[in-house]
């Protein structure tokens, strides 16, 4: 029998979990709660959980703070909450390498819909018939989400592996900003869609724009492509 997934909750009010944990736990879900920053990324590191429930808003260390410093080291799948509902904060959260974005208030069915598919998406990404791209003096390991430059492994976000990873597997296909945003976090997003050409940027800042074979090119006015000599 398969192991049931295991939930993080990190929120500094006590009847999110109480409310929360009654819908995960009908689902066949286990769960423990951070009612704090430090105490959820102790919790995030000691017990490496499926998917954290991440409040923005929270005493001694925020959500975005937490989650800079959870993907330093974890590709572990974060759902970010905020009362604000503010743009910045969401293209905040989406550049960081946060899976979803739920504003509150919400409904605690809603946040278990998105949980599980997160979860299915992070299944299906696992199942790719193509995990490990290879091109000239590149390797894109989506198993692994490493991204290596003449064999050497350069410092790349979750989200950035999975962005190029995405480019590199349909060369010469032109994705606008909303497909990389659907394909890449899952959902549609009703935004700002800057966060992708955040994310652009960074890419091109770390890999080598001279001297190989293959690039992310801009098409003005549509979005992005990956092209790569036959």
């Amino acid at each position: 029998m398969p192991k049931a997934p295991h939930i993080l909750i990190c929120d500094d009010q006590a009847v999110l979990h109480e409310t929360l944990s009654l819908y995960l736990k009908s689902e066949g879900f286990t769960w423990s709660s951070a009612y704090d920053g430090e105490e959820a990324l102790e919790k995030a590191n000691s017990e490496q959980p499926d998917l954290i429930i991440l409040d923005i808003m929270m005493p001694k260390m925020s959500g975005i703070d937490v989650c800079k410093n959870i993907r330093k080291t974890s590709s572990v799948p974060i759902i970010m909450l905020t009362a604000k509902g503010e743009e910045i904060d969401r293209i905040v959260g989406l550049e960081l390498g946060a899976d979803d974005y739920i504003v509150k208030p919400f409904s605690a069915r809603e946040v278990v819909a998105r949980i599980k598919a997160v979860l299915r998406r992070m299944n299906d990404k696992g199942e790719s018939a193509s995990p490990v791209l290879r091109f000239d003096q590149l390797e894109i390991n989506l198993n692994h989400y490493e991204v290596k430059v003449k064999g050497t492994v350069v410092p790349f976000t979750p989200k950035e592996v999975e962005i190029l990873h995405l480019l590199a597997s349909h060369p010469g296909q032109v994705f606008d900003r909303e497909q990389i945003l659907s394909s890449v976090w899952g959902y549609d997003y009703f935004g700002d869609t800057r966060a992708v050409d955040t994310q652009i940027k960074r890419i091109r800042q770390k890999l080598p724009q001279e001297g190989v074979s293959w690039s992310i090119k801009t098409i003005y006015g549509v979005g992005y492509k990956f092209e790569a000599a036959q």
